[in-house]
């Protein structure tokens, strides 16, 4: 896995857990990382990462079959 920085203005008074696991959650929204995926980039458990999506206004139901049959092949 890549390491990227980003500078965050100080005014944002976040965790860098809260910034991993946002960011994490929002790539999983767009399809562009799987649940798995997902949940190493924001160092938490698939089911600790799926069991906060709702605090970030993502919904784990919003994938096709297909998509959560990829989900499953790579967990």
């Amino acid at each position: 896995m890549e390491t990227v920085t980003i500078k965050i203005p100080a005014q944002i008074n976040r965790k860098v857990f809260d910034i991993q696991t946002y960011l994490a959650a929002k790539l999983y929204e767009d399809t562009i990382l799987s649940a798995g995926q997902a949940a190493e980039v924001a160092g938490l458990s698939k089911r600790d990462f799926i069991e906060i999506l709702g605090h970030y206004g993502v919904s784990v139901f919003g994938e096709s079959v297909s998509d959560l049959n990829s989900d499953i092949a790579n967990a």
